[in-house]
């Protein structure tokens, strides 16, 4: 019986990079977040160390926990992740990408 493999990639970080980079910016919690969301707090974490494939309706709730339009979210994801591909060097980021994926034990 083979085990299922978690849902991560390096897509999932850049999307919790950026949610994390958008609550940040608006200085919230992730309880406040959560609590705005009507998502759990550790499902928030979850979701900022890219372990979670969010579904679409979990992304509408976000946007609007973050007060920011759903499609505000997708171009920081993809703004990162051309961020990420070409090595942060045109990278004008609320504070500078760590790297993205989760560390090696």
């Amino acid at each position: 019986m083979r085990s299922r493999r978690p849902a991560h990639s390096p897509v999932h970080d850049v999307f919790g990079y950026a949610v994390r980079e958008t609550r940040a910016r608006r200085r919230l919690s992730q309880e406040e977040l959560a609590f705005q969301a009507k998502l759990h707090r550790n499902y928030v974490g979850a979701l900022e160390r890219g372990e979670i494939n969010p579904t679409m309706r979990v992304i509408l709730k976000l946007s609007k926990g973050l007060r920011v339009w759903p499609s505000e979210l997708a171009e920081l994801t993809e703004l990162r992740w051309e961020q990420l591909r070409s090595g942060y060097e045109d990278a004008e980021p609320f504070e500078k990408p760590k790297a993205l994926g989760r560390r090696r034990r």
